[in-house]
């Protein structure tokens, strides 16, 4: 009787790991979303991801040497937790939930991608399938084009998303909900840098 309950819990155990396992309904990641948003402007809280950062200037003492990071930071408690879920979340997705084939990627990205230096994934262990070891290999991470986009990229990511006020979740998501312009014209503007850096800039600092 011991061994058949422990066959089914082991069987029920598999079932929840396959199910979650399984690309989910895009319509699924959009309740959530609405959920999350309702929430947040019902009890007057904001949703942004490079606010943090602020946060983290302000946890440090910050605020004792410039005004803009005096602020009551603990009121931002929840947004760090949910950066740190995000966080842990990923990695129990990576490391005990990945999908047994290499991400899926069109043919004609798949040409393109090739012709600019850059292999599609045939293997998971192939960085996972999401990141190309041309650009994130460890072979490749002292090179000078590592150098631009990791270093120089994310220098840019994060002064540009403070400069803006604000990065991509938090203006395409959290400003656009809230009908504010000033995100309208940023989530047009990350549109059009995103098109100028994948067709123009992103192939000549391939071939560095």
């Amino acid at each position: 009787m011991l061994s058949n309950t422990s066959h089914n819990d082991n069987k029920s155990s598999m079932n929840f790991i396959e199910f979650i396992s399984q690309p989910w309904h895009w319509s699924i990641s959009g309740l959530a979303l609405v959920s999350i948003m309702t929430l947040l402007l019902w009890f007057g809280g904001e949703f942004g991801v490079s606010s943090n950062l602020r946060t983290f200037c302000a946890i440090g003492g910050a605020g004792n040497t410039h005004s803009f990071f005096d602020f009551n930071w603990k009121k931002q408690i929840w947004n760090l937790v949910f950066i740190g879920g995000a966080i842990i979340g990923g990695f129990i997705a990576v490391s005990y939930l990945p999908s047994s084939d290499p991400v899926q990627i069109s043919d004609s990205t798949q040409i393109y991608l090739e012709s600019v230096g850059i292999n599609a994934p045939a293997t998971i262990a192939e960085g996972r399938g999401y990141l190309p070891t041309e650009i994130f290999g460890s072979t490749n991470l002292f090179s000078f084009r590592s150098f631009v986009f990791l270093i120089a990229g994310g220098f840019l990511v994060g002064f540009g998303s403070r400069y803006a006020g604000g990065c991509t979740s938090g203006h395409a998501i959290n400003g656009l909900s809230s009908l504010q312009i000033p995100s309208l014209i940023a989530v047009v503007g990350f549109f059009i840098g995103g098109l100028l850096m994948s067709w123009i800039i992103l192939p000549k600092l391939l071939i560095l």
